[in-house]
């Protein structure tokens, strides 16, 4: 395993182009694109004002940069440096923008959600799609691009729009069985739309393209409901994440439950692997101390660490959630299946370092990662079942069927892993900081086998 000198980068604008050749950073106000296999810089962008977020188009060729706060949004052509657009969404204000599925339309969402306009970059055209809803996800694209769904407001009544992202014309439009639509997500196949409640109330209900509702699930009722819905790459399994501390899962065929489930604050599953990260800090002038630690102060007083197999029972720690204090840190809010869809990731937030791994084959759990730190991020490899997590130190960690390993990431400054995101190939990571960025090159090999008492 390799490590990349640093690069800077703000607000953890960092993102690889989607056929992977290319890594564009923000730095303040410029757009910095680098090829990703030398780093070198190729291309160097100065925006207007910092910018707040950053999106790749579908076919590599173009960059959209927002600036939020100036309501404007300018767009790079990588093939030709001298061509730029940009948006001007004036007094409306702007607070969200984003690219169509062909990378030829602008998304733009107004201040107070009063509209979505759609901007063509091939024929200046200008498409206005009136109240959309302020919600948790309230625009999905399907996995082919064809469709777009957008939840809507109006009359005090949840409606949900799906356009033909072709020319942008409505396809249909229907009212939908929820209190306060808080997010739809199609599933990867394209054929059925998830759209649930807010917490307040426990309601997933499954749509048909042509708007019939196909099923309905509530699992209780006057409890704070669901938090997080998450569909498996193979569209066979739908998991919801509940504050009740569940995740249930729901079968294709029927749409009903097939199994949930539980984190219990006490392991005793005799089926299921608990690694638990133990720490060690090298002494001064002992023999564990390599040379050239002491020369680099600031990592002079590095914790190395590695996994021990812990002997069941084992005891997650708990954290009670403030009662007074809205968005309770407690329930399951992210759920990740891996490519292959055989494993399923989750995190309970009031066992906040600890992250829980699936058989979906099984039904059962697989391995509980007990970190000494909050768990930050986790996202699965693209390609392979293997899991990658930080926890806001200097580690990198990763869990395959093989095991687990705790891997130190050798940069000077103290470097923190605050967040992570896979290559689109499964062979690297980019790590990125509060202000810095670094790629991390995997040796495909031996992080496949990868032994759970490894320590690197």
């Amino acid at each position: 395993m390799n490590f990349s000198e640093v690069f800077k980068q703000t607000n953890q604008l960092c993102k690889v182009s989607p056929d992977g050749k290319y890594l564009a950073t923000c730095v303040q106000y410029r757009l910095v694109v680098r090829d990703v296999s030398t780093l070198q810089i190729l291309q160097l962008y100065t925006c207007l004002d910092q910018v707040s977020h950053m999106e790749w188009s579908s076919d590599s060729l173009f960059i959209l940069c927002a600036m939020y706060n100036r309501g404007l949004v300018q767009v790079w052509s990588l093939e030709q440096p001298d061509w730029h657009c940009k948006i001007d969404e004036g007094s409306i204000g702007l607070v969200s923008s984003r690219w169509s599925p062909d990378g030829r339309h602008i998304l733009n969402t107004t201040e107070f959600h009063l509209r979505v306009t759609v901007w063509s970059l091939c024929t200046k055209a200008v498409s206005y799609i009136k109240y959309p809803k302020a919600c948790q996800k309230g625009i999905d694209f399907s996995r082919d691009g064809r469709y777009m769904a957008l939840a809507e407001r109006r009359d005090c009544k949840d409606y949900v729009c799906v356009f033909v992202c072709d020319d942008w014309h409505l396809l249909r439009h229907f009212e939908t069985e929820t209190q306060d639509l808080a997010g739809l997500e199609w599933s990867p196949n394209g054929c059925v739309l998830a759209v649930w409640d807010s917490c307040l109330e426990y309601k997933v209900l499954l749509y048909s393209l042509d708007g019939r509702l196909l099923s309905t699930y509530s699992a209780y009722e006057w409890s704070l409901g669901v938090k997080s819905v998450s569909w498996s790459p193979s569209s066979q399994f739908l998991a919801i994440g509940s504050y009740d501390e569940k995740v249930r899962i729901l079968n294709h065929i029927t749409w009903k439950k097939i199994t949930q489930f539980e984190h219990p604050a006490i392991i005793d599953n005799t089926k299921a692997t608990v690694y638990k990260e133990a720490e060690k800090r090298p002494g001064v002038g002992s023999d564990e101390m390599p040379l050239h630690n002491i020369t680099m102060g600031a990592t002079l007083f590095n914790t190395q660490s590695k996994y021990e197999i812990c002997p069941l029972p084992v005891q997650i720690p708990v954290v009670k959630p403030d009662p007074d204090r809205a968005s309770p840190k407690i329930g399951i809010s992210v759920l990740a299946f891996s490519s292959d869809s055989r494993y399923l990731a989750t995190k309970n937030d009031n066992m906040a370092t600890a992250v829980w791994v699936w058989d979906m084959q099984k039904m059962s759990l697989e391995a509980v990662l007990e970190q000494t730190s909050a768990v930050r991020c986790f996202q699965w490899d693209p390609l392979r079942p293997r899991l990658a997590l930080c926890a806001g130190n200097t580690k990198l960690y990763l869990w395959s069927p093989g095991g687990c390993v705790s891997v130190q990431v050798p940069t000077e400054g103290g470097f923190q892993v605050q967040s992570l995101n896979w290559h689109c190939s499964g062979d690297s990571l980019i790590l990125l900081g509060k202000e810095q960025l670094c790629l991390c090159y995997m040796d495909t090999d031996q992080e496949d086998n990868c032994s759970p008492d490894k320590n690197m």
